[in-house]
């Protein structure tokens, strides 16, 4: 039905999140119809994303490159709570809820049952030395360390893999309320849920 080149982008798209086919065709389209100016500036942001980001030095959130800890891990007056998030977006979830004031991890991932590969992704050797030697890094000593996977099949999965590899540590572990409807994600959930998944961590 289209070109070759567009169906490249396309393909290009469908590795986005959330994204399928219709998505990634409307915007392979809105793309080819755009002026040359709109191009550039779409190019330029990509090649600046690249350039200019890198991540936080202890807990991997985005970050501009002429800094090493993000505004959360370099507040000292935060709270010795550690929260170990999937990706980057939960961390800002929990953020807006204002009643978390601890510092994060992002873990990169999650561990699936059926993909074993996945556990090479996340962040399970760094999660430790963040939680064993935090002043390396810029966070204070970690006191308590919260499990806030998304309560998906991933996520349950995720947890369990946490806490087996963290129970050496002797640090206390809790996970979030089971508030979060099952199969949901922290990042659509509302403000109000998330804070009482937190109050109500055990």
């Amino acid at each position: 039905m289209y070109p070759e080149p567009i169906k490249n982008l396309i393909n290009i798209f469908l590795r986005f999140p959330t994204v399928g086919k219709k998505t990634a065709t409307r915007f392979s389209l809105y793309l080819l119809s755009s002026s040359s100016e709109e191009i550039d500036q779409l190019i330029a942001g990509l090649e600046k994303l690249k350039t200019s980001v890198h991540t936080c030095n202890f807990c991997y959130r985005s970050l501009e490159k002429d800094k090493k800890l993000c505004s959360v891990c370099s507040d000292n007056s935060r709270e010795p709570i550690l929260a170990v998030v999937e990706r980057e977006t939960d961390l800002i979830s929990l953020e807006k809820t204002n009643k978390y004031k601890g510092y994060y991890f992002i873990l990169g991932g999650n561990v699936s049952p059926l993909k074993k590969k996945n556990l090479k992704k996340i962040r399970i050797r760094e999660l430790k030395e963040r939680i064993e030697k935090p002043e390396k890094f810029g966070p204070k000593k970690i006191e308590e360390v919260i499990i806030a996977t998304n309560p998906t099949t991933e996520g349950e999965a995720t947890g369990l893999f946490l806490e087996r590899n963290l129970k050496d540590l002797n640090i206390k572990i809790t996970k979030l309320a089971k508030g979060l409807p099952m199969g949901g994600e922290l990042e659509y959930a509302d403000e109000e849920t998330l804070s009482s998944a937190l109050e109500g961590r055990k």
